[in-house]
């Protein structure tokens, strides 16, 4: 049987040496990782492959969060459970920009103190260090007219935020992130319809298996945009018969909605004769809270 294990100095020094919180893109180490050796977390954890590298995720919430992220069309690189400095560093976004300014930027301890918070610490037999706060997923995006950017994103059910402490927490980690011009988005639930949420966790296998072709995704944009109204087992039809593969077919037509060449109005239930209903390029995006960048309050 697993024991319970918790989060001690000797723990959070592992961490580092184990370089914990560490790289980009495939190289990048969660700092809180899904497995035995970690103290486990409150909800369900997920393990969810993508571009490469396997992401850890430590609830439903973090989960759906992730569809949401990487359908968006300028996600360069997504890191989960990324851990704040305690003290004074250089701005996160070096470590993609070897020209990034050599400005120092305030750590948590800075920011707690300023704010007239307790910074969390953690002890063990005598033993007693600075806790280190994470950021859910930091987001490095691609915009027009501007090389890169970071968008930080915390999961919280609703119910969380009643906590003084909770709301404490997540103020520090608001500030860290406005401190170096970030922004910072707090997700909950009522940001969205669950109904998305359902529609994206159903077609993953889809969207996240396999890549299609440009070619590809580019007859199953054209068969969807022609055919919108019909049902969406006629539009599979229609693809399969021109692909010659059911499994393609539906890699094709949901790879496609997930880039948002087919914007399907996802709040359709999970019945194929139900049609197949496009949306103008905006209301899709609104429909992703990540994408439109809506928050929730503390």
């Amino acid at each position: 049987m697993r024991t319970t294990k918790r989060f001690t100095p000797t723990v959070l020094a592992r961490f580092l040496r184990f370089g914990r919180g560490s790289g980009t893109f495939k190289s990048y180490i969660p700092w809180h990782r899904v497995g035995r050796s970690d103290p486990s977390s409150r909800g369900r954890s997920h393990l969810q492959m993508w571009n490469g590298r396997q992401r850890e995720l430590l609830s439903d919430g973090e989960w759906v969060g992730l569809f949401f992220a990487i359908s968006m069309q300028n996600l360069i690189d997504l890191t989960e459970q990324f851990p704040l400095s305690l003290k004074a560093c250089r701005h996160e976004i070096s470590a993609y920009r070897a020209n990034t300014s050599p400005s120092i930027f305030p750590g948590t301890l800075e920011i707690a103190k300023r704010l007239g918070f307790k910074h969390p610490r953690t002890n063990e037999k005598g033993l007693s260090s600075e806790w280190i706060m994470t950021t859910d997923f930091l987001l490095a995006v691609q915009l027009p007219f501007i090389e890169m950017e970071l968008l930080a994103v915390a999961f919280k059910p609703k119910a969380d935020l009643s906590n003084r402490r909770t709301r404490e927490l997540l103020e520090i980690e608001r500030e860290y992130w406005l401190a170096r011009g970030v922004t910072w988005l707090l997700i909950t639930p009522e940001l969205f319809d669950r109904q998305i949420a359902l529609r994206l966790r159903d077609t993953m296998p889809w969207a996240l298996g396999c890549t299609v072709s440009e070619s590809e995704l580019n007859i199953a944009t054209a068969v969807a945009h022609e055919l919108q109204g019909r049902s969406l087992s006629y539009v599979l039809d229609q693809l399969t018969t021109q692909f010659g593969d059911d499994d393609l077919a539906k890699r094709a037509f949901w790879q496609s909605v997930w880039c948002g060449k087919i914007p399907l109005d996802l709040r359709r239930g999970w019945r194929p004769h139900l049609p197949v209903t496009l949306l103008p390029e905006g209301e899709f995006i609104s429909l992703n809270p990540i994408a439109s960048r809506r928050s929730s309050w503390i």
